[in-house]
């Protein structure tokens, strides 16, 4: 069993942000979508940090980084009406579409996912 990780909880254990812990803990066993894997990076340059071998790196440690497919598409845009409230992006519902595919848990630093009716587990890391 794995568990899906969001852009903002590997962000929290990247940065050593409060519920980083919570994701060291379950790295070897997550999954990030590819989707979320730019939004990563993309922060990372907006902060002018190397990422330089930082994929790699993560591997390593047992997180795996899966392609954004056509069913998850679906999905994802699917879920654009229920959690449009929350005001999720394309990547926030790129996340969830991949634990919801997967039937598995995901993690996330954003507490506003514990509102929504979702049939997807939302944990959130701090």
């Amino acid at each position: 069993m794995s568990i899906v990780l969001d852009a903002s909880a590997l962000l929290a254990y990247l940065q050593d942000e409060p519920g980083g812990e919570r994701v060291k803990a379950v790295l070897g066993q997550a999954v990030l979508s590819a989707v979320n894997w730019a939004e990563v990076v993309g922060k990372a340059m907006d902060r002018e940090v190397d990422t330089h071998g930082l994929r790699e790196d993560l591997e390593a440690l047992g997180l795996r980084i899966e392609s954004f497919s056509a069913d998850q598409a679906d999905i994802s845009g699917h879920l654009k009406r229920s959690t449009k409230r929350l005001g999720l992006s394309l990547g926030d519902r790129a996340c969830l579409a991949l634990g919801h595919a997967r039937g598995e848990a995901v993690y996330t630093a954003d507490a506003a996912w514990q509102r929504p009716d979702l049939e997807i587990e939302v944990v959130a890391i701090r």
